[in-house]
């Protein structure tokens, strides 16, 4: 599923290798795609803007976790 970015007014963010190994060891990049661009694009964003390696590791932690339970997203219910 190739996700359609344009329409988003946000910098779009790139994913790091880390963050793309991440998903694949987990088996969530399908997930991922699902998501709405908006929410890839935050994670994205919110992971590597952690200015800590610890903190970004709970980050990375969180949205492969919420990606994994589905309808979660950054700790609020959500139907995606």
């Amino acid at each position: 599923m190739t996700t359609d970015f344009s329409g988003l007014k946000r910098k779009v963010h790139e994913m790091p290798e880390f963050i793309r190994r991440a998903l694949n060891d987990r088996g969530l990049m399908e997930a991922y795609r699902n998501r709405p661009a908006y929410q890839q694009n935050d994670y994205i964003g919110w992971i590597i803007r952690a200015k800590k390696e610890e903190t970004k590791a709970k980050r990375l932690r969180q949205m492969l976790d919420e990606l994994e339970q589905g309808g979660i997203y950054m700790k609020m219910k959500h139907g995606s």
